[in-house]
C-alpha cells in the first residue's frame, strides 16, 4: 500500500515537473488599455522583457516572440533587459540577433539593460560591443538618454537598478513635450520616479515564475516595493494583473507596469505564472 502510495505520489510530482517545463516555452498575448497623460492621440507598445537567451531559451522561442510582436502591429516596440541569460558572453549569440532583426514598428525599437546583461557582457568593451550589435538590427539600446518618437510621446530609458548608474536627468533631458513613457529594468526603480513620468515600464521579476499553492512566488518580489506584476505605483499594487485598465494614481506617486517577462532564468519552469507579451494601448485621458 505504501508502494503504491510512493509511487503515485512519485509519478504525480513527475507530471506536474513536465507540464511545468512545458510551460516554459508557452507564452500569453495580454493586452491592457489605460490613459496616459499628456498624449493627444493613441499609440499601442509592445513590452517584451526578460528574454533571457542562453541554456533554456534558444532561438525557436525568440522567432515565436518576435513573430507574434510583429502581428500585433505596435507603432513602439520596447525591450526592458535581460536579453542574455548568465554566462551566453559575448560571441555566442549571434541567432538572437538575427531573430531580434526582425523587429519593426513605424516609432521604432527601444532597450535597456537588465542585471543578467550585466553580469553576461561583464566589462565596458563587451557591453558597448552588444549594444552596437543590436543597433546594427534596429533595437536602439537607450541606458540614460530618450528619443522624442512623436510630438506627443518621449520614451526614455535608465541603466540596470543593480549594476548600472542611473541618470534620470540624462534620459529626461531631451523631452520635447507629450507623454513619457520610461523603461527600467527592476521596478524597484519606480521608487525614484516623479509623477510626471507618465508610466514606467519594468521587467525581472518574472511574475514569481513558480507560484505555488501555500508557499506562494519562488522568485522573489523586487525588493523596495514588494511587487511582481501588473499595474503598481511608486508604493503598491494599484491592481489586479487581470484587470486591463489601472486604478487612478494619486499625486505624487508614479505609476508603472511590470512585465512576467517571456524567458527563465535559474530552472526551466513556470507554473502558475505565463510568460507574456505585453500589448498597452494608451490613449488620451478624457
Amino acid at each position: 500500500m505504501l508502494r503504491r502510495a510512493l509511487s503515485t505520489l512519485g509519478w504525480t510530482a513527475a507530471g506536474v515537473a513536465a507540464l511545468g517545463v512545458a510551460n516554459t516555452y508557452r507564452f500569453q498575448i495580454t493586452t491592457h488599455r489605460a490613459p496616459l497623460p499628456g498624449l493627444t492621440r493613441p499609440v499601442r507598445i509592445a513590452h517584451l522583457s526578460d528574454l533571457h537567451y542562453g541554456v533554456f531559451m534558444r532561438r525557436r522561442s525568440v522567432r515565436r516572440w518576435v513573430q507574434a510582436t510583429r502581428q500585433a502591429r505596435p507603432d513602439v516596440i520596447v525591450v526592458t533587459g535581460d536579453f542574455l541569460d548568465s554566462g551566453v558572453g559575448r560571441r555566442r549569440h549571434g541567432k538572437l540577433l538575427a531573430e531580434l532583426a526582425h523587429l519593426h514598428a513605424p516609432l521604432g525599437v527601444y532597450a535597456v539593460w537588465g542585471n543578467h546583461d550585466w553580469t553576461s557582457l561583464n566589462t565596458n568593451a563587451t557591453r558597448q560591443d552588444f549594444a552596437e550589435q543590436l543597433a546594427g538590427v534596429g533595437v536602439r539600446l537607450i541606458n540614460n538618454a530618450g528619443v522624442q518618437v512623436r510630438d506627443d510621446l518621449f520614451v526614455a530609458g535608465v541603466d540596470d537598478w543593480w549594476f548600472g548608474q542611473q541618470d534620470l536627468a540624462a534620459a529626461l533631458g531631451e523631452h520635447a513635450g507629450g507623454a513619457v513613457v520610461l523603461l527600467a529594468h527592476n521596478p524597484d526603480y519606480l521608487s525614484q520616479v516623479p509623477a510626471w513620468v507618465g508610466l514606467t515600464l519594468s521587467g525581472h521579476t518574472h511574475g514569481g515564475q513558480v507560484r505555488l499553492p501555500l508557499f506562494g512566488p519562488l522568485k522573489r518580489r523586487s525588493t523596495l516595493l514588494n511587487v511582481l506584476r501588473g499595474w503598481v505605483r511608486g508604493d503598491r499594487i494599484v491592481q489586479s494583473p487581470a484587470e486591463g485598465t489601472p486604478a487612478p494614481t494619486p499625486n505624487g506617486q508614479a505609476l508603472g507596469f511590470v512585465s512576467r517577462g517571456l524567458g527563465v532564468t535559474g530552472v526551466p519552469l513556470r507554473w502558475d505564472c505565463p510568460a507574456e507579451l505585453v500589448l498597452l494601448d494608451l490613449h488620451e485621458p478624457t
